[in-house]
C-alpha cells in the first residue's frame, strides 16, 4: 500500500510539475518584459526632463505667463549676465498651488535645446537670490537624498566627491596626491641623500669619539708618571 502510495504520489507530483514549468518560464517572461519596459519609461522620463530647470526664490509678482517670463530673463541678466530670448524657452510654469504668505513656489523652466541649460548652469554660483537645480522624478531625487551623507564623508576625507545623476562619483584630490609626492621625496627613509648625511654625520662621530677616547688614555699616562716621580731632588743611593 506504501509502495502504491507513493506512485500514485509521484505521478501526481510530475504531472503538477509539467503543467506549472511552461507557467513559470512565462512568468519570467513577463518579469524581464517588465523590466525592460521600467527602463524605457524611466528613460523616456529622463529625455522629457532633460532640457529642464527648476528655479528657487524667485518672488512671484507676476500675473500672466508673459511676464513670468519678461522677469526671468531680467533675473538671468542681472543675477548671471546671460541673455535669454523668448525663443528659447519652451515652457515655463509655476509648480504647486499658490498658498498666501508662503515662500515663492518653484518655477519649471524648460529650455528648447540643451546647451541654454548648459550655459545657465555653469553660470548658477553667480547668482546670490536664485537657486537653479535640474528637474529629477521623486525616486532619482530619493536617491539623491541618501547618498548625501556618504558625499559629506568622502568630502571630509579630502576627496573630490559630487552626485551625478542617481550615482556618487569619488575621484582623488589632486593636491592630496601632490603634497603626499611632496612628503615622500622629503622623508628620510626615502631619500638617498638623507641617507648620505645620515652615514657622513654617524662617521664623523665615531672619528671624534676614538680621538677623545686616544687624548683620555694619554693624559691618564702622563698623570701617573708624574706621581712616580720624587718630589724633593734625586733618588738616594743605598
Amino acid at each position: 500500500m506504501q509502495i502504491q502510495t507513493d506512485l500514485i504520489t509521484n505521478r501526481i507530483t510530475d504531472k503538477i510539475d509539467e503543467k506549472l514549468k511552461p507557467l513559470m518560464e512565462q512568468n519570467e517572461t513577463l518579469k524581464k518584459k517588465v523590466d525592460q519596459l521600467e527602463k524605457k519609461i524611466e528613460y523616456m522620463e529622463k529625455e522629457k526632463k532633460s532640457n529642464n530647470l527648476i528655479i528657487h526664490g524667485l518672488q512671484e509678482r507676476e500675473k500672466t505667463t508673459t511676464e513670468l517670463i519678461k522677469y526671468v530673463q531680467e533675473k538671468f541678466l542681472t543675477e548671471l549676465n546671460i541673455s535669454i530670448e523668448a525663443a528659447d524657452i519652451n515652457k515655463i510654469y509655476r509648480i504647486g498651488k499658490n498658498k498666501k504668505g508662503e515662500k515663492p513656489r518653484p518655477t519649471l523652466l524648460s529650455f528648447v535645446s540643451g546647451w541654454k541649460k548648459m550655459e545657465v548652469l555653469k553660470n548658477k554660483s553667480k547668482s546670490k537670490e536664485l537657486q537653479l537645480t535640474e528637474d529629477y522624478s521623486k525616486e532619482i531625487l530619493e536617491k539623491r537624498k541618501a547618498l548625501i551623507p556618504q558625499l559629506i564623508e568622502e568630502r571630509k576625507k579630502g576627496k573630490v566627491a559630487y552626485i551625478k545623476y542617481d550615482k556618487l562619483i569619488v575621484q582623488e584630490n589632486e593636491n592630496s596626491k601632490d603634497s603626499r609626492k611632496r612628503e615622500l621625496s622629503i622623508s628620510p627613509s626615502t631619500n638617498p641623500q638623507s641617507k648620505k648625511l645620515q652615514t657622513s654625520t654617524s662617521s664623523g662621530n665615531n672619528r671624534t669619539n676614538a680621538f677623545d677616547l686616544m687624548r683620555a688614555r694619554s693624559n691618564s699616562n702622563s698623570s701617573d708618571y708624574v706621581r712616580q716621580r720624587p718630589v724633593n731632588g734625586p733618588e738616594e743611593s743605598t
